[in-house]
């Protein structure tokens, strides 16, 4: 990114002049992302539908990327810009441990991303907004942690679960009632599948498990081994005895009231 600001700043995602437009910008967008930490490491995922106004984009969108070994980001808002900024993203850690010999920390990662969120901010004034969630492991402090951000970079630290998107208020309430600090990691990855499902329910922009298309939440696991993503069958099965359970209970698990 320093480099491009130097030689060629109008390559940069927030430089890029827009044409004038009048009315919404019907591009796709996607949602809707969740995380929750757990003992040994914390768990990212998301939906996989984009939204173009009131149309499905597309059905199986990926918005969930590794951002290195230990760190994953996923992404919200407007796809396109979004998936491009995860490119850089990738890039910009990939050169910074080649040219130092070694990896930077996590606190350097969320703080980069909020550097390039920032440089979006004149796209997302005009409706062009990216808005992902950063997760991944701290070898220092041997946790994983958590990062949400808002459009203009700003940063927060999250305890325990986090969500972004536009389910993100559905998705969140789900796992304000669910999580515990003791989750294994099977149970942290059925907790933010239950959190997709719920945002599923009631908003028309995050997309619920496909059994007919096989098409299933993106599924990730961030530990002191590195970055993992549950494969088809994994997510599968965890999906499906969600639903199996919501044939009886169709508004998911209750959580104990004290």
């Amino acid at each position: 990114m320093d480099f491009l600001g130097s030689h060629a700043p109008e390559l940069l995602p927030g430089n890029r002049p827009l044409p004038p437009v009048k009315g919404a910008l019907e591009i796709p967008h996607g949602t809707t992302i969740v995380a929750a930490s757990f003992p040994g490491g914390v768990v990212l995922a998301g939906d996989r539908r984009a939204t173009m106004g009131n149309v499905i984009a597309q059905r199986d969108i990926e918005k969930v990327f590794p951002a290195d070994e230990y760190s994953a980001v996923g992404i919200a808002g407007t796809a396109g810009l979004a998936v491009e900024m995860v490119k850089l993203f990738q890039l910009e850690l990939e050169h910074f441990e080649k040219v130092e010999g070694v990896p930077l920390s996590l606190e350097g990662k969320a703080n980069r991303l909020s550097t390039m969120i920032r440089s979006n901010l004149g796209m997302a004034m005009q409706g062009l907004a990216v808005v992902p969630l950063f997760a991944g492991w701290d070898a220092d402090r041997q946790k994983g942690r958590i990062f949400s951000y808002d459009v203009t970079g700003g940063r927060s630290e999250e305890q325990g679960y986090a969500a972004t998107g536009s389910g993100s208020l559905f998705a969140r309430g789900a796992l304000k009632k669910l999580f515990r600090e003791d989750l294994t990691e099977e149970q942290a990855t059925t907790l933010v599948v239950q959190a997709l499902y719920d945002a599923a329910d009631d908003d028309s922009a995050t997309g619920g498990p496909d059994l007919a298309r096989r098409i299933f939440p993106i599924v990730t696991v961030i530990t002191d081994e590195g970055f993992r993503r549950l494969t088809e069958d994994q997510c599968s099965e965890i999906v499906r005895a969600i639903h199996e359970r919501r044939l009886q209970e169709p508004d998911g698990p209750r959580a104990a009231l004290l």
